[in-house]
């Protein structure tokens, strides 16, 4: 079976759809059976190792000129010569030109710019609505990474639900390995770790609410400190503000550029995990916490009680209160806590690439017998 993939987001971004890429094409790889080609305007970097793939990037000088023209429409050609048999779509988007020549499915990681478009500018909302709705219109096959981002396509789009396979995504490897007590401790060293804390980790930005956290440790008197590790955002002055304001100096730390096995570090040493998300297609910090057997609080509704399971604590509303009292029952209770590590490590399971690769190659076989 000859697989293309619109492998850009493998090779240039760090983490989300990136993530997602590198670790759908590397789980495939290691069936022998399956000849992988990897479609990327942006070429060898290293995110990916592109050894053991036929890696495609632009070759004339108008299509290294324009990149993302390339992208969109001139690969087409590249695909219908090399004979594939089935284009996967990564990360929300098809190119145009494929017609019929071969099957195609796109994964959709979520719809969250048509829930809250307030939160996106309108260019890009335009953007990623136009790209979305066609993809899942060229499509044979739609994968959608939860449930909830299933229901956004039929509820959106229109989209028949039949057409739509649920297909969830693991975490990088290194989340499922203990890291040794020699490279713990370094990394505790390095980043001023107390012995307790309590981590919240992704993008600072308001969806997040790491500012409600914020407010939660400094209103309701929480002893035990708060680290929270994501890229910033203008929203990331706010609390930064508020923590100086507050002297919370020593019981609020931020940390913008730690590498994955720094983090995996992290989580493994935490005593809890805080994600109060808005909304989310999947909520991959979840199951990296579930992995490193940490107990997880987070939002009730919409996607997360996938990742979470029957293992975590659901926030009702996402208040400094609720958040204050979910925080303190945790860490109050080690019976509780060990309750939640336990079945926390149970549920994870069905996360294990193992499972998640096969699902995916039933769900090409089942395209390409259309």
């Amino acid at each position: 079976m000859k697989i293309a993939f619109d492998a850009k987001r493998a090779f240039a971004n760090r983490t989300g759809l990136g993530n997602y890429s590198r670790d759908v094409i590397r789980n495939l790889s290691l069936n022998r059976a399956l000849e992988l080609y990897l479609f990327t305007p942006v070429g060898h970097t290293s995110l990916m190792d592109a050894s053991p793939y036929r890696v495609i990037v632009p070759q004339s000088p108008m299509d290294k000129a324009f990149r993302a023209y390339w992208r969109s429409f001139s690969q087409a050609k590249e695909v219908i010569n090399l004979g594939i048999d089935l284009y996967h779509g990564l990360s929300n988007e098809i190119p145009w030109g494929l017609g019929n020549s071969c099957k195609k499915v796109v994964t959709i990681h979520d719809l969250i710019f048509k829930r809250y478009p307030q939160w996106y500018p309108l260019f890009d909302r335009k953007m990623y609505d136009w790209k979305c709705k066609r993809a899942c219109l060229e499509a044979d096959t739609i994968i959608a990474i939860s449930a909830q981002t299933k229901a956004d396509i039929t509820h959106f789009y229109h989209v028949n639900p039949d057409k739509i396979e649920v297909v969830y995504q693991t975490c990088n490897d290194i989340f499922k390995t203990d890291c040794s007590a020699t490279f713990k401790q370094a990394v505790r060293k390095r980043y001023h770790l107390p012995q307790r804390f309590i981590l919240n980790v992704g993008t600072i930005e308001p969806r997040k609410n790491a500012f409600e956290v914020v407010k939660a440790v400094h209103e309701y008197g929480i002893e035990t400190p708060l680290v929270i590790v994501g890229r910033a955002t203008p929203y990331t002055a706010r609390i930064t503000e508020y923590v100086k304001q507050h002297r919370l100096e020593k019981r609020v730390f931020l940390w913008h550029h730690v590498s994955t096995k720094e983090l995996a570090a992290f989580y493994q040493m935490a005593s809890l995990f805080i994600y109060p998300s808005t909304f989310e297609g999947f909520g991959i910090p979840i199951i990296e916490a579930l992995y490193s057997g940490v107990p997880v609080i987070t939002t009730q509704g919409g996607c997360f009680s996938e990742p979470g399971g029957a293992a975590s604590l659901y926030l009702e509303e996402i208040t400094s209160k609720h958040i204050a009292e979910a925080i303190n029952l945790i860490l109050s209770n080690d019976t509780v806590a060990q309750e939640m590590i336990d079945k926390g490590r149970q549920h994870v399971q069905k996360f294990n690439a193992e499972v998640l690769t096969e699902q995916l190659i039933s769900v090409y076989t089942q395209t390409l017998a259309q």
